[in-house]
């Protein structure tokens, strides 16, 4: 039987509204057993959540992302986004894509969660040679953030969309994107320092082109998964954190 329920925590900045969320007092999650605190990719929001959240076994809280302060470091924004679990709370930190870097930056304040990586990397060295590329060229101060929103299908492609439903919401995520958050996403993703952060458990697909599997052992694969899998392949990922929710900490 699945008793989810859905809570969305308020935060400060402009975003589209959060539909068909529950927004209670932070302390009555307390008065669940099992706890899925969800944080989207880069410039996505709730929506890639929309097939995984109905699966899970247990409340769900949506930590929205926050407008970046100016200069804004990776743990000083993990900070404010961690204001909104409560202290000694438990259950499962689940970050998909740039959400798993701020979720391991979050866990150093909650340790009392378990982080799980959904299409993400566990700590810098994960980084891949392109993105490593990147980097050291620093084409990514020259290139603003929304020239992919001009090449939707090659987009498409480096994500693993597939067509359809999923594509129409990839458009409606590219459409919705604010440059100067997915700038400085951009740039701290490429400039993290992961040094002394905490486990993770790894949920990454054999086909994502963004993060792919390398020689750093994986948790779980899952087949054919590309980055987008968070919506693509919602069952398989439910079950694994279903599983992973009912275990003992």
């Amino acid at each position: 039987m699945n008793d989810s329920t859905s809570v969305a925590v308020k935060a400060n900045r402009t975003q589209l509204p959060l539909s068909q969320q529950f927004i209670p007092q932070l302390s009555s999650l307390n008065s669940f057993n099992n706890v899925f605190y969800l944080i989207p990719g880069l410039g996505a929001d709730e929506r890639v959540f929309q097939r995984l959240q109905p699966l899970l076994h247990g409340a769900t809280c949506l930590l929205p992302w926050l407008t970046p302060e100016p200069e804004e470091t990776l743990p000083h924004y993990a900070s404010r986004m961690a204001a909104a679990i409560p202290v000694g709370a438990e259950g499962l930190l689940v970050g998909v894509s740039f959400g798993g870097v701020v979720a391991l930056e979050i866990s150093r304040l909650r340790p009392g969660l378990r982080t799980v990586l959904i299409s993400s990397i566990p700590d810098a060295d994960c980084l891949p040679p392109l993105l490593r590329l990147v980097r050291a060229t620093r084409v990514y101060r020259l290139v603003p953030p929304q020239l992919l929103k001009l090449f939707p299908r090659a987009g498409q492609w480096y994500f693993g969309v597939r067509n359809g439903a999923e594509y129409r919401l990839f458009r409606q995520i590219l459409r919705d994107m604010e440059p100067v958050y997915t700038r400085w996403a951009i740039h701290r993703l490429l400039h993290w320092d992961s040094t002394h952060v905490g486990r993770s458990i790894q949920i990454l697909g054999t086909r994502d082109r963004v993060f792919p599997p390398g020689p750093t052992p994986v948790e779980y694969l899952i087949p054919g998964g590309g980055h987008f899998m968070v919506l693509s392949h919602a069952e398989e990922i439910s079950r694994i954190l279903n599983n992973l929710v009912e275990e003992p900490q």
